[in-house]
């Protein structure tokens, strides 16, 4: 179970990195716009991550 969490945290790292890697300039201005939302708006974004997560995770397990 261990080395599951492990590999999939070592995935999410990848896929973060990708952005900053391929189009940094990019990466900055989509994160500069995302810190001027506000709470609320952020919260949903994480939910709907989290959930789309939850159902990836659920559909392909």
């Amino acid at each position: 179970m261990d080395s599951i969490l492990l590999i999939a945290l070592g995935l999410m790292l990848v896929i973060e990195g990708v952005l900053p890697f391929v189009a940094p300039r990019l990466w900055r201005d989509t994160f500069r716009r995302a810190t001027e939302l506000a709470d609320g708006q952020l919260r949903f974004v994480g939910l709907t991550s989290m959930l789309i997560g939850i159902a990836l995770i659920a559909l392909f397990k």
